[in-house]
């Protein structure tokens, strides 16, 4: 089955916004048995566009595209559907009692503009829309124009705002993919992620044993990420799920301690589930990374349960005066050395009296370094109860 993706927005032609729709559909869609082939990205227009899903519908069974759908000018996907495949556009009244409810039940006036969401090409399926005013719609071509063979596809819009798009294609789109296009084989994808290793050193570690599965139609990955790698196994078919969990077993037995999670969760999220498991509580000191290890932390749900404080101490007077940093030990080893980040790790844990401590000390750039430290260099700091 070909799937591809299309993403309009000028906003992300022009780098202002992060395409997010890309990574998250992928990850969805390969979740429940399809691989996207393609994806493309296009600005607000009406040419790319139409030459855009011209193409797709040309090749894919099932394509998505993303945007275009709201109510003020630069909202073209509806239009161009429309005229593309040669359907007249009609106003939906369950679709323009939806907008209306949603704009009289925040007490505010409906601008006649988004009127025009409720505008639906003929034969087209709308999906609901609970966080907005714009309705996704499914439409299938049966036969479908723009392939040779004149087989049937299936084309679906969705909202550019990912508080709508997200839910919709959960609630409405998974489940018409499953009646109306099941995955040809069974799909089973497990991700390990790792830190403290190099993506070489893992490949070195791994592929030799993994070998005879990967003969056996195995999918090996590998996705360098900061402070982590990530090791990918899938499979395809009946015996999908017995290549994947003895792939699983055996990246475990190689990589032992430097697998953190096993999925989508993230090293902050382990920090804190371990720890809170634990009974433990964490201070941190931080100099060149400004605050940012307690920002990672504090982003996960419940680091209030283990996450005591985080101190910045970026200048020497700093150091001295919060964390208990020697005078005669900055001015022998300097900020940037082992015997300054252990004093941090050790002054923060006692005067917060946290369980554990990290501390981090280092040359960020990109003036400060010499021959001796040059600019990366970093010392970890880590003080604890056994």
């Amino acid at each position: 089955m070909v799937v591809e993706l299309i993403n309009t927005g000028s906003e992300l032609m022009l780098g202002r916004v992060l395409n997010t729709h890309q990574q998250w559909l992928c990850r969805q869609l390969a979740d429940v048995g399809y691989e996207v082939s393609r994806q493309v990205a296009v600005p607000d227009a009406g040419p790319p566009i139409q030459q855009a899903m011209r193409e797709a519908l040309a090749r894919a069974d099932l394509v998505i595209a993303t945007g275009g759908l709201g109510p003020t000018s630069d909202d073209l996907t509806r239009a161009l559907i429309a005229e593309l495949l040669g359907r007249t556009l009609r106003e939906d009244p369950s679709v323009l009692a939806h907008i209306k409810e949603f704009f009289e039940i925040r007490n505010r006036p409906m601008p006649e503009r988004t009127r025009v969401q409720a505008l639906v090409p003929e034969g087209a399926n709308v999906l609901p829309n609970p966080h907005g005013t714009a309705p996704g719609l499914a439409i299938k071509l049966e036969p479908n124009p723009f392939r040779g063979d004149g087989a049937a596809s299936w084309l679906v819009l969705l909202p550019g705002p990912p508080r709508e798009l997200r839910p919709m294609f959960i609630d409405s789109v998974v489940p018409l993919l499953r009646r109306e296009l099941p995955p040809p084989t069974r799909f089973i994808c497990s991700t390990l992620r790792t830190a403290g290793l190099g993506e070489s050193i893992i490949q070195e570690r791994i592929a030799g044993p993994l070998a005879p599965l990967t003969a056996a139609g195995l999918e090996l990955g590998y996705c360098a990420r900061p402070g982590q790698v990530d090791v990918r196994v899938a499979a395809r078919g009946p015996e999908a799920e017995r290549l994947v969990h003895q792939a699983e077993q055996i990246v475990h037995t190689q990589l032992y301690t430097h697998i953190f999670a096993n999925g989508d969760e993230e090293l902050a999220a382990v920090i804190v589930r371990q720890l809170t498991a634990r009974k433990k509580t964490l201070a941190l000191a931080e100099s060149c990374t400004g605050g940012l290890m307690a920002h990672e932390l504090t982003n996960v749900p419940g680091a209030s349960a283990v996450l005591l404080a985080g101190v910045v101490a970026y200048s020497n007077g700093a150091k001295q005066k919060l964390l208990g940093v020697s005078g005669a030990t900055l001015e022998q080893h300097g900020a940037v050395s082992e015997p300054v980040a252990r004093q941090m790790a050790e002054g923060v844990k006692a005067r917060l009296g946290a369980d554990h401590a990290v501390s981090v000390t280092g040359i960020a750039g990109p003036g400060g370094g010499t021959a001796a430290k040059p600019v990366g260099t970093v010392f970890i700091g880590v003080a604890g109860r056994v």
